[in-house]
């Protein structure tokens, strides 16, 4: 299976957030590439099984990072970076080419639980409209000092988990 992680950090916690799940993912067996959103491809050369997409619960984007793209799936012709000037995840969505029923999903990262709206949701439905399978949303809850909880590490290992068997089974599906 092929993953493929995006997401927005602001701070770097959505980042080691996506790296985790990128993690639990790759001892199920996928491979696994994570790219932050400012520079991930609009289009990738090789098909994707699972896409997942992370964001932070804050409401202003992340200005662009200014670094070159990954080669995700080759260089070339069937990969396309985009304009450099995307800031994040919103921006990003906007922008993305996904064939029709791709795997995905979304998640974010807060500190609160209490307070309303969900980034993940909300990405969510921005990709399902652009074409994307919307197989998992997920909210995390941050620490006062910015680690994942004890109890949503163990939450991202379930749901790596469950994301590998969905996105499989909407393969053979």
């Amino acid at each position: 299976m092929r993953a493929v992680v995006v997401y927005e950090t602001a701070c770097g916690r959505t980042r080691e957030v996506a790296r985790a799940i990128a993690d639990n993912l790759r001892t199920r067996g996928a491979a696994v590439q994570t790219v932050e959103a400012a520079v991930a491809p609009v289009a990738f050369g090789l098909p994707v099984d699972l896409l997942v997409v992370g964001a932070p619960g804050h409401p202003v984007p992340v200005p662009p990072v200014g670094r070159p793209a990954p080669a995700i799936g080759g260089t070339g012709p069937g990969v396309d970076v985009g304009p450099a000037d995307r800031a994040g995840v919103r921006e990003w969505i906007e922008v993305v080419r996904l064939p029709p029923g791709q795997p995905t999903a979304t998640f974010d990262i807060r500190q609160d639980r209490q307070v309303p709206g969900s980034a993940a949701r909300a990405a969510a439905r921005r990709l399902r409209e652009r074409g994307a399978s919307i197989i998992g949303t997920q909210s995390f809850l941050l620490g006062p000092a910015g680690p994942l909880l004890d109890e949503d590490q163990g939450l991202a290992r379930v749901w790596a988990a469950g994301l590998i068997v969905d996105a499989a089974v909407h393969r053979v599906g």
